[in-house]
């Protein structure tokens, strides 16, 4: 089975990627290596992989990878997906995430794909207060400019499906860490701020709750849609394990022999969704699938691989420090 994967040099997709191979999947890579992307994520597989630098807005070249490829199954990772990024500027996120996905689905309606595989959000649902779950049928109702995109494009992969025909399942999984995030999400940030003895930047009281799913977790669940999920069906992938930010921030500095002095409250995101928590029942049930990763053993993990990681870390750190200055 040949799997052209896009995105598959950013923080997600790259692990996607390394479990492709590990598995033993031809396949076909697909990225603009925009800042977030990485050829270094897949210095071990890349050898073994066929790799596109493209745009996936760019139609004539991804059609063109369509043609010479003729991939079996596309998993559609690429996406601008940074909250605070919208906010300053939602161009790249409506350019990439909306047009970037009709392209790819025009370009898999004119191909013999037995399958797409939509990579959405568990943001495109909204927030939630202290009770409830999100549901596969649960109303879609995003908050920030990168929710509504990416629910765009969640809803386009439907329509396609309805009105083409075309094979595509929507996955929507819970907040992503791991291994080889690019240093502006929470947990890479609080590490690098803590290590550096800089004041560790928290929105509001650090009260927000997210539901916090292990990078190599989210990938088993993707294989296990390509393996057995059923055209047109929507799969929640999350974990369980739901923590507020500043429990995370915490236990972050425990680990790293940090004072919690370090926490600096910082003003509020606008918008700022409170809670996530989606309802796994229907990937558990008709799929087998559950994740395997609790949070304790995920984030050590995750703090000793940007212990042994520092010099990648470090040759982000310029553009880091310009952009930390925007937001924080």
């Amino acid at each position: 089975m040949k799997l052209l994967v896009t995105g598959g040099a950013g923080f997600i997709g790259s692990e996607f990627v390394r479990q492709a191979v590990d598995k033993g999947y031809e396949t076909v890579v697909v990225d603009n290596l925009s800042y977030a992307g990485d050829m270094e994520r897949l210095k071990d597989v890349e050898n073994k992989i066929k790799f596109y630098q493209s745009d996936i807005q760019n139609e004539e070249f991804i059609r063109h990878i369509f043609k010479t490829e003729k991939p079996d199954v596309v998993v559609h990772w690429a996406a601008e997906s940074h909250v605070d990024r919208s906010i300053l500027d939602a161009t790249p996120f409506i350019n990439t995430n909306v047009r970037g996905t009709q392209v790819l689905l025009d370009a898999a309606k004119n191909s013999n794909i037995k399958k797409f595989i939509n990579i959405a959000t568990d943001e495109v649902y909204g927030d939630l207060d202290e009770t409830g779950q999100f549901y596969e049928d649960t109303p879609l109702n995003p908050s920030s400019p990168y929710s509504a995109s990416k629910a765009s494009a969640d809803m386009l992969g439907r329509a396609y499906q309805r009105t083409f025909g075309l094979p595509v399942i929507t996955v929507r999984p819970s907040n992503n860490y791991g291994w080889w995030q690019y240093p502006e999400k929470l947990i890479p940030v609080v590490i690098l701020k803590a290590l550096n003895n800089e004041p560790v930047p928290v929105y509001g009281k650090g009260l927000n709750i997210r539901e916090w799913l292990f990078v190599s977790d989210c990938a088993d669940a993707v294989f296990e849609i390509i393996e057995k999920g059923q055209e047109g069906e929507i799969y929640n992938v999350g974990s369980g394990e739901e923590r507020r930010n500043i429990e995370v921030v915490k236990a972050i500095l425990n680990i790293l022999g940090k004072s919690e002095d370090l926490i600096e409250y910082v003003k509020d995101r606008p918008g700022h969704d409170y809670r996530y928590s989606l309802n796994v029942d229907k990937i558990k049930n008709e799929l087998g699938w559950e994740a395997k990763v609790k949070f304790e053993e995920g984030i050590q993990k995750t703090v000793d691989w940007y212990l042994n990681n520092m010099d990648w870390v470090e040759r982000k750190l310029k553009y880091l420090k310009e952009y930390w200055e925007k937001v924080y």
